[in-house]
């Protein structure tokens, strides 16, 4: 793996102008689309309590997401590394975010990977390696809020 600085670059362009701008805050849309090269765009508005459209990715599920990506890109290089044959991955992540009138804020993310792996595989190893994911993954190491790992490992039983 290449060290050292590594940049990002992505484009938002709100697509939001209803024809006034921004004139009141109930008179323009929040979609925009994110686009960076070669990648497909990903539709984006912002959260329906803040007058988003539901159909479209918000800043929160976002990040969320990239929590639960970045843990899962580590603990399949880990798995992967260690001998553990893993089958299977899914993770249905969850972001609590506290709003208040002045500002908003994450309070935690809980990822709760379920993972299948080789039948014979070291369970108690394939369970240790999330703890070593999360202290690798670049996402966890960046927040100042809490990413917590409810974790089940099972074995392909086929």
């Amino acid at each position: 793996m290449a060290h050292g600085e590594h940049k990002y670059r992505v484009s938002v362009q709100w697509t939001g102008n209803r024809g006034s701008g921004t004139s009141g805050y109930r008179d323009y849309g929040r979609d925009h689309v994110i686009s960076s090269d070669r990648k497909p765009d990903i539709p984006g508005s912002s959260d329906p309590a803040f007058f988003g459209d539901a159909a479209r990715w918000n800043p929160e599920d976002l990040l969320v997401a990239s929590a639960s990506a970045c843990h899962k890109l580590w603990y399949l290089h880990l798995c992967s590394d260690a001998g553990i044959v893993v089958l299977d991955y899914r993770d249905d992540a969850e972001g609590t975010m506290l709003d208040s009138p002045h500002e908003g804020r994450f309070s935690q993310i809980v990822l709760r990977p379920r993972v299948t792996i080789r039948e014979g595989g070291d369970v108690e190893q394939a369970m240790h390696l999330h703890h070593v994911a999360h202290q690798k993954c670049y996402i966890a190491n960046s927040v100042n809020f809490p990413i917590l790992c409810e974790a089940v490992v099972e074995t392909d039983a086929r």
